[in-house]
């Protein structure tokens, strides 16, 4: 797998809202209802709420197909994904058969963003103590199958754009033309999506660029998803680290090619 670059472009306040870090792996079928509330105990102190949501379908990264959904049957009935959720709202612990992921969001206007160091340490201790409870339950080990990094960013109105027309503004590449005597009007909204394909076949970026409105406001903005998945030759713990800084390096690099230079320093405060 090819080394991280240094340098990567860094802003002061980047439009980042959430952070999704996670581990697809062979399904554990021992894994039962009961032990879910046993692993709660480890992280119960700092992640109080305990929730109960539908399972994540795998979705495996294929270079010699066409990307498709992974089914894996089992013998045991399926289990629920459950969150644990941190006290101060801003951390999320996702556990199910197949898969592990640990959220970082922004929950309120004043919360910042802990930068990738803070984030994928998170994400190693929180995964570290669930494999610990593997062990101390004779449920078996992780085997991985894929790792997946996503960033979501939200792009308000009024930051860079203002209706869908100056999209251009934003994403130069991905520009409306506003000609005269035009007949189509503005568009209602937009829904793109492309990929990229990382060096070695390590994994993919996908990037959706998407017209939303905010939960709570219903003013409008665009949402800007960019999520690495794939696996790297090595499957140890070093190289999943190596994977996600890797991963972490295309989000980043692929951010800046995406988005136009004006809006990274006017409005992103962009510091090299």
């Amino acid at each position: 797998m090819e080394k991280v670059s240094k340098d990567l472009p860094d802003y002061e306040s980047p439009p980042v809202i959430e952070v999704v870090c996670g581990i697809l792996f062979k399904s554990i079928d021992t894994l039962l209802a009961p032990h879910l509330g046993l692993l709660w105990e480890k992280y119960k102190s700092e992640y109080p709420i305990c929730r109960e949501v539908a399972p994540l379908t795998p979705v495996i990264e294929r270079f010699d197909e066409t990307p498709q959904v992974n089914l894996q049957l089992a013998d045991v009935p399926p289990l629920p994904r459950i969150w644990f959720v941190h006290e101060s709202d801003n951390g999320i612990i996702q556990v199910q058969r197949d898969r592990f992921l640990h959220n970082w969001k922004k929950v309120r206007p004043a919360d910042e963003y802990p930068r990738y160091p803070q984030v994928i340490e998170l994400f190693k201790d929180r995964l570290s103590r669930f494999e610990s409870f593997l062990r101390e339950n004779d449920l078996g080990v992780i085997e991985p199958q894929q790792y997946e990094m996503t960033y979501i960013n939200h792009i308000s109105q009024g930051d860079g754009w203002t209706t869908l027309n100056e999209i251009g503004k934003v994403f130069p590449d991905f520009s409306l033309r506003v000609i005269e005597h035009q007949f189509l009007p503005e568009p209602e909204g937009i829904n793109w999506r492309t990929s990229f394909v990382l060096p070695g076949e390590a994994g993919r970026l996908h990037v959706t660029i998407r017209h939303a409105k905010h939960r709570d406001s219903g003013l409008p903005l665009i949402l800007l998803d960019l999520t690495v998945r794939g696996i790297g030759i090595d499957k140890s713990a070093k190289g999943m680290a190596d994977w996600f800084d890797i991963a972490r390096e295309w989000i980043v690099r692929g951010f800046a090619d995406l988005t136009g230079e004006e809006v990274q320093k006017n409005i992103w405060r962009k510091k090299k």
